[in-house]
């Protein structure tokens, strides 16, 4: 797909930053309703004080929240790596399994013929 100006678009790039785009938002608004609970409770703080802890809670919260994404994500590229060579382990030994076999079929048939 190609832009406005004729450039090439990344549809992968485009959809993986509006996804990000929507996680960010979704945390945010999860932390302000986790603020705004908190604060309920705390009915002697004015609003200034309201709002300085909600904001504060928010980036807190939304810290934490990358942390932990990026630990998921590095955590996924680990076991992708390992799935991947494991993979190619049982690939290789198929098609080790595979030559083996056409040779003990060639061989098989050769020793027939020359009986025969």
């Amino acid at each position: 797909m190609s832009g406005r100006d004729g450039s090439f678009v990344d549809m992968e790039a485009l959809l993986n930053e509006i996804e990000g785009h929507l996680l960010v938002d979704a945390a945010r608004a999860e932390a302000r309703t986790a603020a705004a609970e908190l604060t309920a409770g705390l009915g002697w703080l004015t609003e200034h004080q309201r709002e300085e802890i909600t904001r504060r809670f928010t980036e807190r919260y939304l810290a934490l929240s990358r942390t932990s994404w990026r630990r998921t994500a590095r955590r996924g590229e680990e076991l992708r790596a390992q799935y991947e060579t494991r993979y190619r382990q049982l690939r290789q030994r198929l098609l080790g399994c595979a030559l083996l076999g056409c040779a003990l079929a060639v061989g098989t048939v050769l020793v027939v013929l020359s009986v025969g």
